[in-house]
């Protein structure tokens, strides 16, 4: 039994957590920078750790100060929420290394998901669809544009690292690709540390749909999807539940691929898997 909850996050997303938990009649301590001291999140919990600051990278993004505080404050568990340190397998494992409980998918999940090449390729092993690219480990230019030939044009480069556009370049003619891929390979460098990229067909009428899916570690159940297709900067605006016009065909063979997603790296906790749908 959770008794008090240590929310690593800030924002609505901490927000409504705290709700939730308030609702539960579980004890929540916030955190904070200093920038963010009065802060919506940290009104709504019961405690609060001043961890100093103006910059994730001093605050919300010190793991081990925050698993410190964590003990110090007496909390038995640690919720990441999403961003931060939500998808850090070695932040994972030092919270449950500190006899902490971690409200979250264990870290062999997040490993196995972390990067989008190996993901793919893990993927594609449990019959679960992807799109059409190259994603594998020789990163050479001649490589990279052959590949890009092969496919065939427009192509999307993506850093296999981190997320929210970084390192995603559009490429609608060969004689940009080598730029573009120069471009996508620095901003991934500077963002994740890591710019390792794939090469993928662009879809050029997408869909974002999403499946929700719950998981034991063993088995998995979904919830259905939301269509999260009004993006800005490639950050969702709007999510619909149900996704609107979507034949029921479609959804249940992605629904049953998301299943057998979760299923394949052992999932636990909530989750969503993403699909890039053909709108056309």
């Amino acid at each position: 039994m959770i008794r008090k909850l240590l929310i690593a996050n800030r924002g609505e997303i901490a927000c409504r957590i705290a709700r939730t938990a308030a609702e539960m009649g579980i004890e929540t301590l916030a955190i904070t920078s200093d920038a963010d001291a009065q802060a919506m999140h940290v009104l709504a919990c019961d405690d609060v750790v001043y961890l100093g600051g103006n910059t994730p990278e001093e605050s919300y993004l010190r793991g081990e100060d925050i698993i410190a505080a964590g003990r110090a404050r007496g909390a038995d568990a640690i919720h990441p929420g999403y961003g931060f340190l939500s998808e850090d397998p070695e932040f994972a494992q030092a919270v449950i290394d500190a006899g902490l409980i971690w409200v979250g998918p264990p870290p062999s999940a997040i490993r196995a998901m972390g990067l989008k090449d190996s993901a793919k390729v893990l993927m594609q092993a449990a019959n679960v669809p992807v799109v059409p690219g190259y994603h594998e480990a020789d990163q050479s230019l001649d490589v990279l544009q052959q590949a890009a030939q092969d496919i065939g044009y427009p192509v999307l480069i993506k850093a296999v690292a981190g997320g929210g556009g970084k390192g995603m370049r559009l490429v609608e003619q060969a004689h940009d690709f080598a730029a573009h891929l120069a471009s996508a390979q620095s901003e991934a460098r500077n963002a994740f540390g890591n710019d390792h990229v794939l090469v993928e067909k662009f879809i050029s009428n997408p869909r974002h749909i999403e499946i929700q899916v719950f998981g034991d570690g063993e088995t998995s159940v979904h919830l259905y999807e939301r269509d999260c297709s009004l993006q800005r900067r490639h950050q969702k605006v709007v999510e619909e539940a149900p996704a609107p016009h979507m034949p029921d065909a479609v959804r249940d063979a992605m629904s049953r691929a998301a299943v057998r997603a979760a299923e394949a790296i052992g999932y636990s906790s909530a989750g969503t898997v993403e699909f890039i749908v053909d709108g056309s």
